[in-house]
């Protein structure tokens, strides 16, 4: 039997970004504007030939009106099924989107149990190595992958947060060139709450600190002025908006307190971004910059990073940005960071793909890297990265080196300074990259570290290639 397709967000979303109305779409895809318009609503199904017209019109692969949900949902099964605890069960890619979409509620009640089983495998392991050691031990990650899971849900954006923030900054009269100020003048006023350079915490990585009974915000001396911005900011969002934050971490269902705590701050962060950046004010100058994150920098007065991760945030319902993925990497590939307002799949487990730009960054460092990237599903992805650097306390600080990438599906990119002489119709000219060796099916890839899943190997021991096996 065929799968139902219904993709209204996702056409409605080509279609606003294009400034395309209902009509003028149905017109030229050859559909009633009825049809269209119980389409967006999700009120009927895709018909195979409607997905074949969009898909030419809007010049993306026919898996781009998928739903999101469900592919995300699959790739996390296959992902997960690499483990070695099921090496026995070889499961294929066709048979786990089946499941999904056959039973979503308890693929996902796997999840959670492989996370969970995940979880208590790396605190035993901490458990070993610690013995003879430190009496305390720390947990493992899991609480952040559940609050990454919420924050994915929403795609990245808190239209209630987002509004909030906007809304304080049109009415208090704020201004991007001194939005420092004025945030501190703002907590000074309605909270009692005043700004000081604290000496000393950059020698125990203090970035800042709130005293709540002295009511006073700490900055370290070291922090630069879009970072002071930032943390003001923050401490608004958990002073005046608490109410509202405390609302969305009840609503996320999170199954611990290091969970609840983490996605407070979260929202707190998230917040802050809104108010630095206010949505209307932000979208509408990276439209007319077509998304240079240079120069949003400069024109607000924040860092490269910041402006990175509020474009992934446009997702307003009736007025979106492009829809960015977002991520933050450190130099032995861990992902600090990372959300996504498109279907990007980030690998959840292990190591992710060595073609992908983000890591070639650290390469070249303070230099943008520009990249069209497919991946095995068909979707095609105009990449961008960039080393940033937190600054250190003094020569022997060491400072923090990281690579940020921001990305959007190629049917997108036209409307990016980053497209600049780029084919972005030539198939031939994006790179076949995957989110991980074990989930990835490009079996004439000489830069594999490990196997696919569910594929059986030959080795030859009369011939050495690049890769020491064939799967079959």
């Amino acid at each position: 039997m065929s799968t139902k397709i219904y993709a209204g967000e996702r056409i409605r979303r080509l279609r606003e970004v294009r400034g395309i109305s209902q009509a003028a779409l149905a017109a030229a895809v050859g559909l009633s504007t009825s049809y269209l318009n119980q389409i967006e609503n999700n009120q009927r199904p895709l018909s195979a030939a409607a997905v074949i017209r969009l898909s030419s019109y809007f010049s993306v692969e026919p898996s781009h009106f998928a739903d999101d949900a469900d592919l995300r949902l699959a790739s996390e099964m296959r992902e997960a099924l690499g483990d070695p605890l099921f090496a026995e069960q070889a499961v294929k890619f066709a048979g786990i989107r089946d499941a999904v979409r056959a039973a979503p509620e308890i693929m996902g009640a796997f999840l959670k149990l492989y996370r969970a089983y995940r979880s208590l495998e790396e605190e035993q392991q901490a458990l070993v190595d610690r013995v003879g050691g430190e009496e305390t031990v720390n947990g493992p990650a899991f609480p952040y992958d559940e609050v990454r899971d919420f924050v994915q849900s929403r795609r990245n954006h808190f239209e209630g947060l987002d509004h909030a923030a906007e809304d304080l900054f049109e009415a208090s009269g704020f201004s991007k060139d001194r939005l420092l100020e004025h945030l501190a003048q703002y907590l000074a006023d309605r909270h009692g709450v005043t700004i000081r350079v604290a000496q000393g915490f950059a020698r125990h990585d203090v970035l800042w600190r709130y005293e709540p009974d002295e009511r006073i915000l700490f900055v370290s001396e070291t922090a630069p002025r879009e970072s002071r911005t930032f943390y003001a900011a923050h401490q608004i969002g958990l002073l005046s908006y608490g109410v509202e934050i405390e609302r969305l971490v009840a609503e996320a269902n999170l199954s611990s307190v290091e969970a609840r705590s983490i996605a407070r701050v979260g929202l707190a962060n998230y917040f802050a971004g809104a108010l630095i950046l206010p949505y209307r004010r932000f979208l509408a100058e990276a439209q007319r910059m077509r998304y240079d994150i240079d120069r949003l920098s400069a024109y607000f007065g924040v860092s490269f990073e910041q402006v990175c991760h509020r474009l992934s945030t446009l997702q307003r319902p009736g007025m979106p940005g492009v829809p960015f993925y977002f991520m933050k990497v450190d130099m032995a590939g861990n992902i600090a960071k990372r959300s996504s307002a498109n279907r990007f799949q980030f690998a959840r487990f292990g190591g992710a793909c060595p073609l992908w730009n983000v890591h070639q960054a650290f390469a070249q460092p303070g230099r943008i890297l520009v990249q069209q990237a497919r991946m095995p599903d068909g979707a095609t992805y105009l990449c961008i990265a960039r080393t940033v650097v937190a600054g250190g306390s003094g020569y022997l600080s060491r400072p923090r080196e990281a690579a940020v990438g921001l990305g959007c599906e190629i049917s997108f990119a036209d409307q990016l300074v980053y497209s600049a002489g780029l084919d972005l119709k030539d198939a031939d000219a994006a790179l076949p990259i995957g989110s991980n060796c074990k989930v990835c099916d490009r079996e004439d890839c000489r830069h594999r570290a490990f196997p696919p899943i569910g594929k059986a190997l030959r080795v030859d021991a009369h011939e050495r290639r690049t890769v020491p096996y064939n799967v079959t």
